[in-house]
């Protein structure tokens, strides 16, 4: 499904898609950018993925069209390798109280929350 309308909330920090059945999603940059299909969020293949902190005031910077296909938004953390399908930001329209929930409890079972600074540079692997 094809949004009839896309609406940056930079104040409210939510992406608003409005659909021609008349429903009307809004969702949060933050989960946006947690969520991010790109390889440097999910890696290239299960169990690859990196765990994303420290978004909560994170902003969408810039949004483009990506052919008739996808949105690709430029968050203000310079993230922009994320090419968002109209399928993917349906499927999070329809399940994104899941999927908020999900990462939460990932965050937890990282001992980390919402505010803790990535660690820049690459993957922590416990070995200093």
């Amino acid at each position: 499904m094809i949004p009839i309308n896309v609406v940056v909330h930079q104040q409210s920090k939510v992406l608003e898609l409005t659909y021609d059945n008349g429903n009307t999603y809004r969702l949060p940059f933050e989960l946006l950018r947690v969520v991010s299909p790109s390889a440097e969020v999910q890696g290239h293949g299960p169990g690859q993925e990196t765990l994303q902190t420290g978004k909560r005031e994170v902003l969408i910077a810039n949004i483009e069209p990506v052919g008739h296909y996808a949105l690709k938004p430029s968050f203000s953390d310079g993230h922009d390798s994320g090419l968002y399908t109209w399928d993917y930001l349906h499927f999070l329209c329809e399940n994104h109280e899941q999927i908020w929930k999900e990462h939460l409890e990932k965050l937890a079972a990282a001992g980390v929350d919402r505010d803790t600074p990535m660690n820049v540079g690459g993957h922590s692997c416990g070995s200093h």
